[in-house]
């Protein structure tokens, strides 16, 4: 029929008396006016909502669950139109959302996804299944809250992350969490790709169970449920292990989670980390020129020219978060060297690690004035649009050494105070700097920061290069 017909004799179908059925094929017909429906009720219990959780259908007045035997979308298609919950996110097998008890009423259900009720589709005889109850099916559809989130956070799109299982939300420990890992749960919250995928806590310890561990995603599945990882609840971790994500939809371009201090520029200075929500210094035993090498890619800053110690860009202040850290060198994300637990170390901020990268290595923002020629003179920087000077405090010929340097002009030949090439005016940029020498740009050594001094503009420092 094509649905139109007033009449079934106008239907086509075979000649009268002629088929090839026997009496198990009867058809059969429920019509609304009846008062009689055809349709087994679902329901979905222990998610987030009533349109995400485990498959329970009522048969024989007792409510069952669905064996997870070739359980698919178009299982769970049917399922949350049944529900009117919308479109379908995931099909979860292994009871995702905790095992059931009763009966186990259906087994092998294969829907086309065009069905009504999930009591229409194909499926083995009432009750008749291979199964138990670390097999019940489960499903999300759109119209549910979420069962998966990012915590800890000034955005929703970045974060700790946290599922939600057996009525209780729940971390997930990060041995082998990366990338891919991280662009599922970006794609099944909407929020663009993955920018990065932190571990160790990087938002804070939650609490409460871990529920996942060994996540090893494609990276192309739709919902963290389609992944593999080890039995909900089986894990060798603690909060100190929580997984993160940071995806694109949160504005974030990369992880807060690492910056240089104390220095000149953003790629010199004081290496501190963000770690449950406080920033902190790093301890440099064992830190060498593959730690900053990581450190120096991460923040765009080039190659590392120098891993110093000893709080050579002055002494941090909060938390020592990380010592004996250990990179190879090949990491592309700082977090992934291995180190001591947060917190854990035995040292003072006298040993705070830093890094010198190479950086914007320009000319541009030094100049040497007032001299007989452009490789002698007061020194002047450039910072915030504005020329200004140099205090001669601790000024010598390692400094001048680096300003020789940097502007092409030899080796220096002479480091005076007390402005020997006139006092300059404006603001007087730099304060106590303390170059090694061996820096390529002034912008690299040690100072106070920009525009902090105790001095006049008699004090202004110059150079003498060779030339």
């Amino acid at each position: 029929c094509e649905g139109t017909e007033s009449t079934l004799t106008k239907c086509q179908a075979s000649p009268w008396g002629e088929s090839s059925c026997s009496h198990g094929k009867y058809a059969s017909v429920v019509c609304s006016g009846s008062a009689v429906s055809s349709f087994a009720p679902i329901r979905l219990v222990d998610g987030p909502g009533h349109c995400a959780g485990r498959v329970e259908v009522f048969h024989k007045e007792k409510w069952g669950t669905v064996c997870d035997d070739s359980w698919d979308f178009a299982d769970a298609k049917v399922v949350c139109r049944q529900l009117d919950c919308g479109v379908v996110i995931s099909a979860p097998r292994r009871a995702y959302f905790g095992e059931g008890q009763g009966p186990i009423w259906l087994d092998d259900v294969h829907c086309m996804g065009t069905e009504a009720a999930l009591s229409e589709c194909r499926a083995k005889t009432w009750g008749i299944h291979g199964c138990e109850h670390g097999e019940d099916a489960s499903v999300v559809c759109s119209g549910s809250s979420e069962v998966l989130r990012l915590v800890n956070s000034p955005h929703r799109c970045a974060g700790r992350v946290e599922v939600f299982h057996n009525q209780q939300w729940g971390t997930i420990c990060d041995d082998g969490w990366d990338l891919k890992d991280a662009a599922v749960v970006c794609r099944q919250l909407g929020c663009g790709t993955a920018v990065s995928a932190p571990g160790s806590s990087g938002f804070g310890q939650g609490s409460g169970p871990i529920w996942l561990d060994g996540v090893s995603c494609l990276g192309t599945e739709a919902t963290l449920a389609e992944c593999s990882f080890k039995p909900w609840g089986h894990h060798a971790c603690n909060h100190v292990e929580d997984a993160s994500v940071v995806c694109s939809g949160s504005g974030i371009a990369s992880s807060p989670r690492l910056r240089l201090a104390g220095g000149l520029s953003k790629c010199a200075g004081r290496v501190e980390v963000f770690y449950n929500n406080e920033w902190g210094t790093i301890c440099d035993d064992g830190w060498d020129p593959k730690d900053a090498t990581v450190v120096c890619r991460q923040l765009g800053c080039g190659v590392a020219l120098s891993a110093p110690g000893l709080a050579r860009f002055g002494w941090g202040a909060g938390p020592i978060w990380l010592d004996d850290v250990s990179c190879t060198g090949e990491e592309t994300d700082f977090f992934q060297c291995q180190a001591k637990t947060w917190g854990i170390h035995n040292c003072h901020h006298g040993e705070d690690a830093g890094v010198v990268c190479a950086g914007n290595s320009s000319s541009a923002n030094l100049r040497l004035v007032n001299g007989p020629d452009r490789c002698a003179g007061r020194v002047e920087v450039l910072h915030d649009r504005q020329w200004g000077t140099i205090c001669d405090d601790g000024w010598d010929l390692n400094d001048a050494a680096v300003v020789c340097q940097q502007l092409g002009c030899g080796r220096a030949t002479a480091a005076p105070g007390r402005a020997r090439f006139g006092q300059g005016t404006g603001h007087i940029w730099l304060d106590d700097v303390g170059c090694s020498g061996s820096e390529e740009t002034l912008a690299q050594c040690r100072a106070r920061p920009w525009g902090q001094s105790n001095c006049n503009h008699g004090e202004d420092a110059s150079v003498i290069c060779s030339g």
